[in-house]
């Protein structure tokens, strides 16, 4: 089989396609025929050795895919070969075949179509985690979306809008504004050019917004934190600028604010009853066709340098995927 490997901490030009035979699974764990996988900034952090995890060298990097079961282990009773499905597992995903543990692996919803199914889990599943149990959102309360076109940040605003909050999605450029609104965004900031704060404080009577999505970072996260409302929720969801900002203290303490770290896995794994639910909530808003994951690049693991950059250059919007023949 092909798989995409990292043999050196690096960019993605250091990444290399090899044959490598086929993996079996072990106990509790099924193999998967990979259509597609998703490609997330975390894997740009994962091959240069960044993350909060890291993984040694050599690795084939990936987290999520979706494909079709073609073999189980051991006292796996939910999947059987055939079976489409959504997977995560702990890197693997960029190859022909990947192994995954039962428990990180989920039906495919019949609404989406591989590709779609591929670019779903990690973005939605990070979302509706943060917009749930992170900040507690409320119909009628108004959320900031930072990086609204990419792939978590588009998650945001479709989400956010069948949630029943007022959206205001925050890109950088004008050539992503006409994106986010097509995607439900309300109101549409172009940080690029206007003050984020300013614009926020405008739109929302100088109020400003209940809960902030951030996954950003950089000089980006001061302005935002500054544009909360009282008792406004201020969500960290990454570091996309490649900056972890030092946010003042005092700013939380006078809005009465609250800063929250947002790590969907480690959260899921502690709370799997929670994570079902959220799974339930979604695949719902799935068949009501209430949300509509955006696949908008597609790249032949051929082109996985075209993908990559997609990414580390921030000019994705949607989901960026790598497609397997």
């Amino acid at each position: 089989m092909r798989a995409l490997v990292c043999k050196e901490y690096g960019t993605a030009d250091e990444l290399v396609i090899e044959e490598r035979p086929e993996p079996e699974p072990g106990p509790g764990q099924l193999t998967v025929r990979v259509h597609a996988a998703g490609l997330n900034f975390p894997d740009l952090l994962m091959i240069a050795g960044q993350y909060q995890v890291r993984t040694p060298p050599p690795f084939i990097p990936g987290a999520e895919a979706a494909g079709i079961v073609t073999a189980i282990g051991a006292g796996v009773s939910r999947f059987k070969p055939g079976d489409k499905v959504i997977t995560m597992p702990l890197g693997g995903a960029f190859a022909d075949v990947c192994v995954a543990e039962e428990v990180s692996t989920v039906p495919m919803p019949g609404e989406l179509d591989f590709e779609s199914a591929a670019g779903f889990a990690i973005t939605y599943f990070t979302t509706a985690h943060a917009l749930r149990q992170s900040a507690g959102l409320q119909p009628g309360e108004t959320l900031l979306v930072l990086g609204a076109a990419g792939g978590v940040g588009s998650a945001a605003v479709d989400l956010g809008k069948a949630m029943g909050a007022r959206v205001i999605a925050g890109v950088g450029g004008q050539s992503k504004t006409g994106f986010v609104r097509e995607l439900g965004a309300d109101e549409v900031i172009d940080y690029a050019k206007d003050d984020l704060n300013e614009s926020v404080k405008a739109l929302t009577g100088k109020e400003g917004a209940d809960v902030v999505y951030d996954p950003v970072g950089g000089d980006l996260a001061l302005a935002a934190l500054r544009a909360t409302a009282w008792h406004g929720r201020y969500l960290v969801i990454g570091f996309a600028s490649g900056d972890i900002p030092a946010l003042p203290a005092n700013l939380a303490l006078l809005k009465e604010a609250s800063i929250v770290g947002v790590w969907w896995g480690t959260w899921a794994a502690r709370h799997p009853a929670e994570q079902l639910d959220n799974m339930r909530f979604l695949g719902g808003l799935l068949a009501e066709g209430r949300i509509e994951p955006r696949v908008t690049e597609s790249f032949a693991l051929a082109d996985y340098r075209d993908a990559f950059a997609a990414i580390s250059e921030r000019r994705a919007r949607g989901k960026v995927v790598l497609t397997f023949a």
